[in-house]
This record gives C-alpha cells, structure tokens and sequence, in this order.
C-alpha cells in the first residue's frame, strides 16, 4: 500500500509541475483516481485553473489550497472521504460555479448551513437515513 502510495504522490507531482511549468493557460487539472489524500503546496500557482477533478481520491479534508484559486469554476470531489467542508470560505470565491461532492460521508451540518450560503450548484448524494 506504501508503494501504491508513493507512486500516486509521484504522479501527482508531475502532473502538477507539469502544468505548472506549461502555464499554457492551462483550464484543467485531471488527477482522478490516483489515491492521493492532500494537494501539493504548488497547486496555488496554478492562478488560471477553472476546473480541477480530485475525484476518486482519498481526501478526508477539503482540500483548502483551492480556494486561493480565483479563477477557479469546478471542483469535482466526488467519491472521496470527506466529512467536512468549508462552505463559508467555498461561499466566496467568486468564480465559482460547481462542487460536486456525491459519494462522500459528509456531515449533517454541511448539509444544512451549505444551501443558504452558497450560489453555486453543490453536488451531494442523499443523506443517508438515520438508524
């Protein structure tokens, strides 16, 4: 599992210093399904990113470097580990226009304090009924 691990980061790494060092006014950042539980530091210089998937990963927090990014549109977390996220900050980033968090064990309060706050469209899957 380390390996895995250690290869994912890896992956993810030049992925990211890729983009990064294309700045080809890069829109898109794809690193779906490649079990990584954080976002390298460097993701925050990636200033003209609209669209990031993050999905099938194993994040447990939201990943909070993505709110430096202005410019950023769509944030696809789906399926990952998430309990907790920070609608309030998510609320005022400006460009913001999708965060899909299906598939995701998200807590009770981000259900209910999230739909005032938000002018975006969240994606989330139902809640789970109560035993």
């Amino acid at each position: 599992m380390e390996k895995k691990m250690g290869e994912a980061v890896a992956r993810v790494a030049r992925k990211v210093n890729e983009t990064v060092e294309n700045r080809a006014d890069t829109l898109e950042l794809n690193l779906e399904g490649n079990y990584i539980h954080r976002l390298p530091e460097e993701v925050q210089t990636l200033l003209h990113l609209r669209a990031i998937n993050l999905s099938r990963n194993k994040f447990r927090h939201f990943p909070e470097q993505l709110i430096s990014l202005k410019a950023l549109e769509t944030i696809n977390l789906e399926e990952n580990e998430i309990v907790d996220v920070p609608v309030e900050k998510l609320a005022s980033m400006e460009s913001l226009q999708s965060v899909n968090l299906k598939s995701n064990p998200l807590n009770e309060e981000v259900r209910v304090i999230a739909r005032p706050l938000i002018k975006f469209d969240l994606l989330m899957s139902p809640a789970l009924p109560q035993v």
